[in-house]
């Protein structure tokens, strides 16, 4: 494991748990008490956690991990996975995105798509609904492609509005698709964040379509976080990488879900 994705799982756990120890996360990082010491140094020192004597703990911070940590992680699992996303979606048709990293590979993915660029038909060859800035800055500059942007507060460290106006708006649409980056899915618990603000949003955008899509690194399956997206039932396709544990890709599966490990 490297520095940036030790120190994005140190705050992960944090956010999680609320408080670490260094030797707790020592163990489960397989790194020196020493090194995590460091690790908590730096990210007390970017206002990320707050350092105590022998750990750390949650600031509100730490619930919004910044993407500048979290894009350094599993990156070619996630252009693998975004890429299958992108092409299962049908032209013509109405998405929405939520706000992440994956996500974000997602809607490059989409906006390099060929037979979008080629679109002649008489409504824009994608709709794409989300309430994540930089997600709709990606795609807005595609003349072939409609861009929906809900209202809503932004939430600084992950570009993503949420409250009332972004509630109301998303209710007030249909999607055929819903494409969800997501903190954690669980076979039993299904999809989750750490954020109640974002499951909320990402809750809304469910409601609104007919097919689910989650995009999850295989380091996110089988993890419960903080707050519900949806139940797993709720879930249509999932795509991971090849590094899903066979046991949950078979529980998953169970469910109705199509599993995609790519």
């Amino acid at each position: 494991m490297d520095r940036h994705e030790r120190l994005s799982t140190l705050t992960e756990l944090i956010a999680a748990r609320g408080t670490i120890d260094i030797s707790d996360a020592a163990e489960l990082l397989h790194a020196s008490a020493a090194t995590i010491r460091r690790d908590l140094t730096y990210l007390d020192e970017q206002r990320l956690v707050t350092r105590t004597h022998g750990g750390a703990v949650a600031n509100a911070v730490s619930f919004d991990l910044p993407l500048r940590l979290k894009s350094r992680r599993a990156p070619d699992e996630k252009h693998r996975i975004a890429k299958r996303a992108a092409n299962l979606v049908a032209g013509g048709s109405a998405i929405a995105l939520n706000g992440g990293t994956t996500e974000l590979e997602v809607a490059r993915a989409l906006a390099l798509r060929t037979d979008f660029n080629n679109w002649s038909g008489p409504e824009p060859a994608l709709t794409v609904v989300t309430n994540a800035v930089n997600v709709a800055a990606e795609l807005l500059v595609r003349p072939y492609l409609r861009v929906v942007v809900t209202g809503g507060v932004v939430r600084a460290h992950s570009y993503e509005l949420y409250g009332p106006l972004a509630d109301r708006s998303i209710k007030e649409l249909h999607v055929d698709t819903a494409i969800l980056g997501v903190d954690g899915y669980d076979p039993t618990f299904g999809a989750s964040a750490f954020s109640t603000d974002e499951a909320s949003v990402s809750s809304r955008f469910v409601a609104s379509a007919h097919q689910v899509i989650v995009v999850a690194d295989s380091s996110k399956i089988g993890v419960t976080t903080f707050a519900r997206i949806c139940l797993p039932e709720q879930v249509n396709v999932l795509i991971t990488d090849t590094g899903i544990d066979p046991a949950l890709r078979a529980d998953i599966e169970a469910l109705g879900t199509e599993v995609h490990a790519v």
